[in-house]
């Protein structure tokens, strides 16, 4: 595929996913969805579309390419992660609420969706060792981050494995390995549930921009610092270490790459309410980074084309 054609297949795709946002936002607006109604949608995401994104990701084909890559991806995911982290602790230091959001995007609301669309389906499970990694940063560094306290402490491992993205995880890796193929009915279903994902993590964003006050947010200039560290300085230093990759796994490569290239995940919100920091702070993070993400993501491919 021509790399004009993939940005606008991008594009499209991102406007489409902020029509939802719109759609959530007038909802929320008009009050046919509540606060409490938004944290309904966020149980369905976390609890069934999510995981159900990943497994189907795993229903595909094994291959020896396919094979090689998730073992790749692992490691790229990793390193990738670790590089968000670094970076972002070094520009914010004395921001917990912008270290936590500038080290961790949003890969499984906003990355798989962009996959699916410039890549197909089959490409997905290159991002599950990305969000596994991403999930299990976020519970021990960035509540270490966000709460001061040291790294681990109070980290239960036990609810990791309970974790609904660790068990889809475990259960898509199965089904690829031991090559086990669902019958048509469940596998189907399961699709289907996976389809749920977009829509309903974009009615999120248009509900968390519904409670948001606009003005006061525009003008916030570290906002912007945080938006062009999370959305341009991150993704083009991944995109070199992406070349490391061989080119055989090109579409590894470009998965991984708009999953580093995706806006701030919405979770820094969710543990910024629930370890008492600035709640609101990280509720802006969330949405002046996704607004910002339509014109960033096609620049970051197009840049990263030109390597």
């Amino acid at each position: 595929m021509e790399t004009t054609e993939m940005i606008l297949i991008l594009v499209r795709q991102i406007a489409q996913m902020f029509l939802y946002a719109l759609l959530g936002f007038i909802l929320f607006k008009v009050r046919l969805i509540t606060k409490e109604g938004s944290k309904t949608i966020g149980n369905i995401l976390i609890y069934l579309a999510l995981p159900a994104v990943i497994v189907n990701g795993f229903l595909v084909e094994r291959t020896p390419e396919r094979m090689l890559g998730i073992l790749w991806s692992a490691v790229a995911g990793a390193v990738l992660l670790l590089l968000s982290i670094f970076v972002s602790r070094l520009f914010f230091r004395k921001d917990p609420v912008a270290a936590f959001a500038g080290a961790f995007s949003n890969p499984g609301f906003f990355g798989i969706p962009l996959i699916i669309a410039s890549l197909g389906q089959g490409a997905v499970f290159y991002a599950a060792s990305f969000i596994a990694f991403l999930n299990i940063g976020q519970w021990t560094y960035g509540v270490s981050v966000l709460t001061g306290q040291p790294l681990l402490q109070g980290f239960q491992p036990k609810k990791l494995v309970k974790a609904p993205f660790f068990i889809a995880t475990v259960i898509g890796a199965a089904c690829f390995f031991a090559g086990i193929k669902l019958p048509s009915v469940l596998s189907g279903s399961v699709g289907a549930v996976a389809a749920l994902n977009t829509p309903l993590a974009m009615f999120t964003v248009g509900i968390y921009l519904a409670q948001t006050d606009l003005l006061k947010m525009f003008v916030k200039g570290k906002l912007y610092l945080l938006a062009g560290v999370r959305l341009l300085l991150i993704p083009l230093l991944s995109a070199l270490l992406l070349l490391l990759i061989p080119q055989a796994l090109s579409d590894l490569r470009l998965a991984l790459l708009l999953v580093a290239a995706c806006p701030v995940g919405s979770n820094v919100a969710v543990y910024a309410q629930l370890h008492d920091a600035d709640y609101p702070y990280a509720v802006e993070t969330v949405v002046i980074s996704t607004l910002l993400s339509i014109l960033t993501i096609p620049a970051v491919v197009w840049i990263y084309s030109l390597f």
